[in-house]
């Protein structure tokens, strides 16, 4: 796993953002599920989506939320991410659930983030919900998937 004085070199837009052993990430935008999505034959059918209306967002108990968070990432070819949950967020029975992201991933992270307890919680746009460690990777490829973006 990278620390921070190798994270500063690989990921120097994001000084601001490191910790002593990964990049926080913000909370950005929060969708609330509208219709059923499918995977068969990795025909992937998304569910549609209605985004909430920011800064604060209250996650209500029992309930699951699709979560964006900033900034965008570009993960170099030679790395790869792991995403975990900040503390604080357990220690108040909410989890984020997360995907490993791959070398050469560009784009805005998309995240499931619930509420175990079984009160509201109240969250405001751009706090630190999640922490990505870095680790190399050798005889990686690059990914190319349909979550890709294309860079500015």
């Amino acid at each position: 796993m990278l620390g921070e004085k190798e994270l500063s070199k690989i990921f120097p837009d994001f000084k601001e953002l490191l910790q002593p052993s990964g990049i926080d990430l913000r909370l950005d935008e929060v969708f609330i599920q509208k219709s059923a999505g499918s995977l068969i034959n990795n025909h992937k059918n998304l569910p549609q989506l209605e985004k909430l209306e920011p800064p604060i967002y209250t996650l209500k108990p029992k309930t699951a939320y699709s979560v964006t968070v900033e900034p965008k990432i570009k993960i170099p070819k030679g790395y790869v991410m792991l995403y975990l949950p900040r503390s604080t967020l357990n220690r108040s029975f909410i989890s984020i659930h997360t995907a490993v992201g791959d070398p050469g991933f560009y784009g805005t992270l998309q995240f499931l983030l619930y509420n175990y307890g079984e009160f509201d919680y109240n969250i405001k746009q751009g706090e630190r919900i999640a922490q990505a460690v870095t680790f190399p990777v050798t005889g990686s490829g690059e990914y190319n998937g349909s979550y890709q973006e294309k860079q500015d």
